[in-house]
């Protein structure tokens, strides 16, 4: 009983709070999105909001078993944890359900699971508990191969279902890395890389590759002590051109026609309104009709008539930013930045390196998704399907979120623990 009392007393409830906010903020928004006057009951059980209802219920038990367990036992059994993870993505690939293109769903009667959701706080653990291992030192190739090779596995077999969303949500995790005291170098290295990419699809190769050139001559010219090193720019110059002219290979042959699609209307190169960029467009339209107080609550015309689809998962923003309007759409986000706050100093101040690790991790992917979410609902990013945290609808991602970010409160409980 003491424990239990000692646990309740510890928890950060401010973290718990801005929890319980964004999701039932995700609940009503849900229920707004697919309100009609034939389904009104808060316990449809045939409308999403009447289904997120049972996801928030087992949510919540879910937490408070991650909350009763002895906070060793997610350190100690990580690997584990991972591995498991590894055989359902594994199994979904053969066995899986398809929705949506992605083979990536168990179908368990009239529910769908899906474990990349899981990967994501399993992945967090398994490289948090390999980082915090005694004298590993993240200079070496070895330790960054390693740690890359947790990162890499469950986003390849992600990949391989045809969701490149979730795919890419684990490169967030490569932030933890430079908190460990990897060199900052390769990531500017690493938005360098993606800039060029951008910009091979932009312009024209020939004048891309002068351009560079220029560019590293005038470097060699204004700076005496690099004049030395002029062969290492020559080959970096070297590398820059094939990569410049591998782009359009890629994009040609790596992504989807869908993907290609999207980017291109990104980027401005085609203008599709009514095809690939009809969700950004009626997205953007929906969010910046709401003005600045917005329409009001089930008064939202973009979402009344589902001009926008998707609109209670990866599209939950627009009906945030046409019924709430700028107030609404700020107050979200300001919630979203003071958890991904909040997490990042109770993480700093941990003990433990496996929960500071951990604590990071959970900050980055909650970041990607936030960021990514929200950027493509205005047009800054291209659509990849990834839902917002505890916002959008959906029992895979409010499960998995749930996890990741609980196990965190229940790290941090065990540093007041022992104060």
């Amino acid at each position: 009983m003491r424990q239990q009392k000692s646990i309740i007393q510890n928890l950060d409830w401010i973290t718990i709070l801005l929890y319980f906010l964004l999701v039932l903020i995700g609940w009503v928004n849900i229920y707004a999105a697919v309100y009609d006057e034939q389904h009104r009951s808060i316990l449809d059980m045939s409308q999403n909001y009447g289904r997120q209802l049972i996801w928030i219920i087992t949510s919540v038990a879910l937490a408070l078993v991650i909350l009763i367990i002895d906070a060793k036992f997610f350190s100690t059994f990580a690997y584990i944890i991972y591995f498991l993870i590894i055989l359902l993505l594994v199994g979904v690939l053969l066995g899986g359900r398809e929705i949506a293109g992605s083979k990536s769903w168990f179908q368990i009667g009239a529910f769908s699971l899906q474990p990349a959701e899981f990967a994501k706080f399993a992945t967090t653990l398994a490289l948090a508990k390999y980082l915090s291992k005694i004298d590993l030192n993240i200079s070496k190739l070895s330790t960054r191969v390693t740690a890359a090779a947790i990162i890499f596995i469950p986003a390849s077999l992600i990949l391989m279902q045809h969701d490149t969303g979730s795919a890419l949500v684990f490169a967030a995790l490569v932030l933890v890395l430079f908190r460990e005291g990897l060199s900052g170098n390769l990531l500017v290295l690493g938005f360098l890389i993606g800039l060029l990419f951008i910009l091979a699809l932009l312009f024209n190769k020939f004048i891309l590759i002068g351009f560079l050139a220029v560019n590293a001559m005038l470097v060699i010219w204004l700076f005496k002590e690099i004049r030395r090193k002029w062969g290492w720019i020559a080959g970096v110059l070297v590398l820059a051109s094939i990569y410049v002219y591998s782009v359009d290979y890629a994009f040609e042959n790596v992504l989807e026609p869908h993907q290609k699609k999207r980017i291109n209307v990104l980027l401005g190169k085609e203008t599709d309104i009514h095809g690939a960029g009809y969700n950004i467009n009626q997205s953007k339209i929906a969010i910046g009709s709401g003005g600045f107080a917005g329409k009001g609550f089930l008064k939202g015309t973009q979402t009344k008539f589902k001009f926008v689809p998707e609109q209670s998962t990866d599209f939950i923003f627009c009906t945030v930013g046409e019924e709430w309007g700028f107030i609404g759409s700020f107050i979200v986000i300001g919630l979203f930045v003071g958890l991904m706050i909040r997490i990042v100093i109770i993480a700093e101040r941990q003990r433990s390196q496996f929960s500071r690790i951990y604590g990071y991790g959970v900050a980055s992917i909650l970041f990607f998704h936030f960021a990514v979410n929200i950027g493509m609902t205005i047009g800054l990013f291209p659509v990849i399907g990834i839902p917002l945290p505890f916002v959008s609808y959906g029992g895979s991602s409010l499960w998995g979120f749930t996890i990741l970010l609980f196990i965190f409160i229940r790290q941090d409980s065990v540093r007041l623990e022992l104060l």
